[in-house]
């Protein structure tokens, strides 16, 4: 299938997304959204983050893989699927939750802190080169070997449509405190959050504007979004390991038609927006969930007194590596 002949039916819908968050109540937190008046004063915008960091598993990841688990066939025995850490982690903990094998392949520079969390959780882990090539003829075997269910890390209805309840959270939270956002930030890697967010806004509030944010090192979403043609071949260079996975097909489709736009940041705006968060926040979270900020600070003239909600993905890394990066500026 392509994303030339995706059929409506493959996507999800607002409908799944109201679907999954009945189906997750109870499995999964419902996250903070915080804000700090000085970083307000420092960028000109009210900025309030979604603190998915604080999600089981420490990632947004557990709510489109709990969602997947809690949909398998009857007499499901194994999962198995290709992951750079938070997505492991979580089918992981989700197959655990329900006494289901897992298997995760993932690639030999995963940061090993990932590979702990997954193996952790209880998972096997398969390591295969750094590319998604890889990752994908390595899975293939694994699901010919043992006939293991594939829980894709994105590109795949169920996962959409969970991610998509941290949109739906979201818009309660801010009815909750008596504002409606200007715009909402998440990152783009695979795509599953970005579309998932963007699925969900347009039915609760369509006048919210859903912007994604990627690394100029891992710019495929960009470039796809721009051009209306997938990107399938990238070499990314970025510390934001789990954005440096290719957009998937159904993402895309979601993504064209629901998002307004994708921006990309530097590699020096992702750690100063990283340290501003560990500084001014006090949110633990890894590279890749500071690059919603990152888009804040290097693109400030579309925020500038504007309502921000950014999505802060996740909070899984090594810490000592990331420490030493920031160290080095």
């Amino acid at each position: 299938m392509t994303e030339t002949n995706i059929q409506a039916p493959d996507l999800p819908t607002a409908a799944d997304v109201f679907a999954a968050a009945e189906r997750l109540h109870g499995q999964i937190h419902r996250t903070p959204l915080v804000t700090s008046s000085s970083l307000n004063q420092l960028l000109g915008a009210e900025i309030h983050f979604k603190c998915e960091h604080l999600q089981k598993v420490g990632a947004f990841k557990a709510r489109g893989a709990a969602n997947a688990v809690l949909q398998l066939p009857p007499g499901t025995e194994m999962v198995a699927t290709h992951s750079s850490g938070n997505h492991g982690a979580a089918l992981a903990w989700a197959a655990a939750q329900q006494g289901i094998r897992c298997t995760v392949v993932m690639p030999e520079n995963a940061p090993a802190a990932k590979k702990t969390a997954v193996a952790a959780y209880g998972a096997e882990i398969l390591y295969c080169a750094p590319t998604l090539a890889a990752r994908e003829s390595t899975l293939a075997e694994l699901v010919a070997k043992t006939g293991a269910h594939v829980v894709p890390p994105f590109d795949d209805a169920r996962i959409i449509a969970g991610q998509g309840t941290v949109a739906q959270e979201i818009v309660g939270q801010c009815r909750e405190l008596g504002f409606s956002p200007d715009l909402v930030v998440a990152p783009v890697g695979g795509g599953g959050l970005l579309a998932g967010v963007a699925l969900a806004m347009s039915a609760l509030a369509p006048d919210v504007r859903v912007l994604g944010a990627e690394p100029a090192g891992a710019d495929d979403a960009q470039r796809s979004f721009r051009s209306g043609t997938r990107v399938t071949e990238q070499v990314p260079e970025t510390i934001a390991d789990g954005l440096r996975t290719t957009l998937g097909v159904r993402n895309f489709a979601v993504i064209r038609e629901r998002v307004s736009d994708i921006v990309t940041v530097s590699e020096t705006g992702i750690l100063t927006a990283l340290e501003l968060l560990w500084r001014r926040t006090k949110q633990l979270v890894e590279p890749s969930a500071a690059v919603g900020l990152a888009a804040v600070m290097e693109h400030s003239a579309r925020f500038r007194n504007k309502r921000v909600v950014v999505v802060l993905s996740g909070g899984n890394m090594d810490f000592a590596a990331v420490a030493g990066l920031l160290a080095d500026r």
